[in-house]
């Protein structure tokens, strides 16, 4: 069984972010048990999870994320926070923003798998906020599953 679960922090939606947040942090103590299924995994593949990141690099007061300031983040804020390995990959991306229409930009997918950690998931929510910050973004998109690897 493969549990998916996407984030969005986007404007009509950052006050019920807030508050999912805030339920969701209360009982902060330890990691919510593993979905159902993900130790299920065949002879020789272990249970990992894999996070996708959606990050746009549409500046919404103008301009793009250039190649550089990209490979400057990923190599500054991912790369040390992930350094087994990761996957880097260029897509269109489409949303809805702040100002109601759609926006239509570049993006770069990363794709991380790893053990399920707390450690893991404060660095992601790091890098999120280094890319928001960094770049004046509305959101970063975040998506993860319960996976089975093989190395």
């Amino acid at each position: 069984m493969t549990t998916t679960t996407a984030t969005i922090l986007s404007p009509g939606r950052a006050a019920l972010a807030a508050a999912a947040a805030a339920i969701a942090l209360a009982g902060c103590g330890s990691l919510p048990p593993a979905p159902v299924g993900a130790n299920a995994c065949a002879s020789g593949f272990e249970a990992f999870e894999r996070d996708t990141l959606y990050f746009g690099r549409a500046i919404p007061s103008g301009g793009q994320v250039s190649d550089a300031e990209w490979t400057a983040f990923l190599d500054s804020a991912v790369t040390p926070a992930f350094p087994q390995g990761l996957t880097v990959i260029d897509a269109a991306g489409q949303w809805r923003g702040m100002s109601g229409e759609a926006v239509r930009e570049r993006s770069k997918l990363v794709v991380l798998l790893h053990a399920r950690s707390e450690k893991d998931d404060a660095a992601i929510a790091t890098i999120v906020g280094t890319y928001r910050q960094r770049f004046a973004q509305e959101a970063v998109l975040q998506e993860r599953q319960a996976v089975c690897v093989r190395f």
